[in-house]
This record gives structure tokens, sequence and C-alpha cells, in this order.
């Protein structure tokens, strides 16, 4: 595995900067206080992608997945199993909430904390979100890597996904940024964030008043 070089290096004053001089300031600098924040179904590199890209900005990560499991003492399926997948919700509500006051940070959450509205408003208010988009034939293939989906353990798993897509896609579409996660090296993945959030900072600067 390849390890990312830094996107943020230290410039005269402490800041960070990116690349050559002349440059647009660093992303790191432009979010403040905000997070990234990745959403996207299960198996499109939420995790993986967001460490690589706190590395590159030299910001801490977060996995909302992994907090949860923290805090309940129990492992996201167990969770499901023994007290529902709404319990699970709503703990996934409280502990994105509590990260989002932590910030900056890269925050991964899990496939279904972006249809939560409250949850988006806290992102909208507090970070940047970025849709991770794979195609099925993708995510299929990553998930099937992995036999701990409570949401795929049934006799369908990619009937299931399909209509993950349609009722979560339409609800990712509204993510700040959308960046295509496909099969190949995730430092690309990284890269293409990280370009498109330094256009999103440009436009954003440029309908300033």
């Amino acid at each position: 595995m390849n390890k990312i070089s830094r996107f943020d290096t230290p410039d005269g004053d402490g800041g960070p900067e990116t690349g050559t001089p002349g440059d647009s300031p660093s992303v790191g600098r432009r979010l403040g206080r905000r997070s990234i924040v990745l959403v996207g179904l299960m198996g499109a590199g939420k995790s993986t992608v967001g460490r690589r890209l706190a590395h590159g900005l030299s910001l801490p990560f977060r996995d909302a997945d992994h907090e949860i499991e923290a805090a309940a003492g129990m492992t996201i399926p167990e969770i499901f199993a023994i007290h529902g997948e709404a319990h699970f919700r709503d703990g996934e509500r409280r502990v994105i909430a509590r990260l989002l006051q932590d910030g900056p940070l890269v925050l991964a959450t899990g496939g279904g904390a972006f249809m939560n509205e409250e949850t988006r408003l806290k992102i909208g208010e507090n970070g940047i979100s970025i849709w991770l988009k794979a195609d099925l034939d993708v995510l299929m293939r990553r998930v099937r890597k992995r036999a701990t989906r409570p949401l795929l353990q049934n006799p369908d798993p990619e009937g299931t996904m399909r209509r993950l897509m349609d009722q979560r896609y339409p609800v990712y579409a509204t993510a700040d940024l959308a960046v295509d996660s496909q099969d190949g090296p995730h430092d690309k993945v990284v890269q293409d964030i990280v370009a498109a959030l330094q256009r999103w900072f440009d436009t954003q600067e440029r309908r300033a008043p």
C-alpha cells in the first residue's frame, strides 16, 4: 500500500499551504472549524478513503460506526439484532452530532446516516458533505468481502443494494459535492476529493459579497 503525500505543508507563518507559491490557500486552512463528512452506501470506501484523506490533510479521522460500537459496547450487527435498526439510528444521530462539535476532522458516516434530516442539517451547519458515488457492481464486489453488513443478511443482497440505491441516491445527491469512487487506487479518489474541495471553496468565495 502506497503512502499518500500530505497535501498541506507548513508555510513560513506556521499555517498550512498546498502546492507551489501562488496556489489557492490549502483545504485545511479554508475549512476553518468545519469538518469533511463522507456519505454514501456501504462499500463506497468512506472509511478507507477517509483515513487517507485525513492523513493527507493532517486532520483527525473518525469513523461514526466505530464510535457507535465503542459507545454501545457491542458491534453494529449486535445492536441491530438486540435493539433493532431504530435504536441504532437514534444512537447514530447523537454520535454524529457529538463528533461534529470537535471539528475540523474527516468523518466517515454509515450508509443510512445522511438519510436523517436532523443529521443532514447538523452536517450542513458544521461541515462539508461529500458523496462517494459508486456503481452497483463496485459496491457488491466490496461488500462481499465482509459478512457483517446487517442490511444485507438476506437471500438477495444485490436486490437489497439496488433498493437502497433507489432510496438513498436522490438524498445523497443533495450533498455539497459528489466524487466517483470506482475500482482503482484509493489515492486517486483522495486526490479527486481535494481537487473538488478546492473548486468548491473557489466558487463559494466568488459568490461571497
